[in-house]
């Protein structure tokens, strides 16, 4: 018989509650202490019961030990999760199970780091006392048998009801979770769960929170869709004007445009991609040049054939391909900061926030680079923000990978910069309250004076 693998209930409709946590409890009770059980649990719960028993994860456990987060790991992790543009989608889709002040709504990422979490007071309240707080670990392997772990271990919709949580002291709750997918590479990002006291458990409630993790992965479909159609309207007119073998690619390798290449959905990039020349396993010997969220690909008339194997380093990254690239970063004006980007095949421009455009005269006139402490102290007079400024740098490079490098941050170091500011530096980015970008404003105003 085959196994469906759709949304399971944790109690069918119609049974009673009440007496099915009780024979829940016998079965818990049973398995834990080695005796006779008077059934047997669900497949999932008792593949995850043996799991953790296997890890000799104590089932009296109280709350988590391990150390919360702090609020600056929590913003990046949040930022680097992939789900941050999907949160709204989310809550929106369950608003009617939360609503009614019973239930809590939970986003994790693909390790079961609490990330978002809303709910009534009352309810955040008992979540409080399980350590069910944003920034916790909720992984199986940390907390026991739940539905955020219990499905991203699965890999699947799960709905965990009283006894057949694995630590005693969550038995008095019930929760729902879905896996949620990368459309683009079919990983999981994370879940999102529903949880409530066990009186609130309706067998529907697994199929609402699966419904939505689909939905979400449709939209985050939709936004990657969104996103290679910028690319490709920045990149057409140049692949045009090459009139040469040429593809724009995303950050992930995700075609956008081509030109005189075989048409394909995605190519394999190397790691720590960089400007200059890359083998590539189907294209051969490649120059790489930034565009704005990705990169323009161009297979080169020499070296080996796209089908031979590079024989050493050498073959697998050449440094320089002999093309430079002239990155503009104008300051001029105030409320409309640009960088510029200009290459052989042509160029293409990107307007920061004000936060980016701190960074970028930072990393302009700091050409050596700038660590995460040193950025922190130059953007908020604090070195100990670091991971405030990993969190910015990561939403930077979203727009600007093949511009901006790491390790430490800086700009492409085969460009050429130019840096264009007021003539009165007093006047320099106005707004900002960086101790950096004060610094070279009051450094005008004593010359001036």
């Amino acid at each position: 018989m085959t196994q469906s693998t759709g949304p399971e209930p944790a109690l069918a409709a119609g049974e009673d509650p009440r007496r099915y946590a009780q024979i829940l409890t016998a079965v818990y009770d049973a398995t834990m202490t080695g005796g006779k059980s008077p059934a047997r649990p669900r497949e999932v719960i008792g593949d995850s019961w043996r799991r953790l028993q296997t890890l000799g994860i104590d089932p009296e456990l109280g709350n988590p030990a391990e150390t919360q987060m702090d609020v600056s790991d929590l913003e990046l992790t949040r930022r680097e999760s992939g789900l941050f543009d999907i949160l709204d989608d989310l809550a929106r889709g369950l608003e009617s199970v939360v609503q009614d002040g019973d239930n809590i709504l939970v986003v994790a990422d693909r390790h079961g780091r609490v990330l978002w979490r809303s709910g009534s007071t009352a309810v955040l309240d008992r979540a409080d006392d399980l350590g069910f707080v944003e920034g916790a670990n909720w992984a199986e392997d940390s907390v026991g048998t739940n539905a955020i772990g219990t499905a991203l271990v699965s890999r699947r919709a799960v709905q965990i009801f009283s006894a057949e949580h694995y630590v005693r002291s969550h038995h008095s709750w019930t929760c729902a979770g879905a896996p949620i997918r990368d459309p683009r590479t079919g990983q999981v990002l994370g879940a999102i769960d529903v949880s409530g006291p066990a009186k609130t458990v309706h067998p529907t409630t697994i199929a609402l929170v699966d419904a939505v993790a689909r939905l979400a992965e449709s939209q985050l479909r939709e936004l990657h869709r969104s996103t290679l159609d910028r690319l490709r309207s920045v990149a057409a007119p140049m692949l045009a004007r090459l009139r040469s073998p040429a593809l724009a690619v995303d950050a992930n390798g995700w075609v956008a445009a081509v030109e005189s290449v075989a048409l394909r959905n995605r190519i394999l990039l190397p790691e720590d991609l960089a400007t200059g020349r890359f083998w590539l396993p189907t294209l051969g010997v490649c120059d790489f040049e930034p565009l704005p969220g990705g990169w323009l690909v161009r297979p080169t008339s020499y070296g080996r054939s796209a089908g031979s194997t590079p024989g050493g380093a050498a073959d697998s990254s050449v440094a320089d391909s002999g093309n430079t690239t002239r990155i503009r970063i104008d300051l001029r004006n105030s409320q409309k900061p640009r960088i510029e980007v200009h290459s052989e095949v042509g160029e293409w421009t990107h307007e920061p926030t004000p936060r980016h455009a701190e960074i970028l005269y930072l990393l302009a006139t700091n050409r050596h680079g700038r660590t995460a402490a040193q950025m922190a102290a130059d953007l908020f007079g604090d070195a100990g923000r670091a991971i405030t400024v990993r969190a910015e740098m990561s939403r930077l490079r979203k727009h600007l990978a093949g511009i901006v490098s790491t390790q430490p941050y800086r700009l492409d170091e085969s460009s050429t910069v130019e840096l264009l500011m007021p003539s009165d530096l007093s006047r320099l980015l106005p707004h900002s309250s960086a101790p950096a970008i004060c610094a070279a404003r009051l450094f005008e105003h004593d010359v001036r004076q």
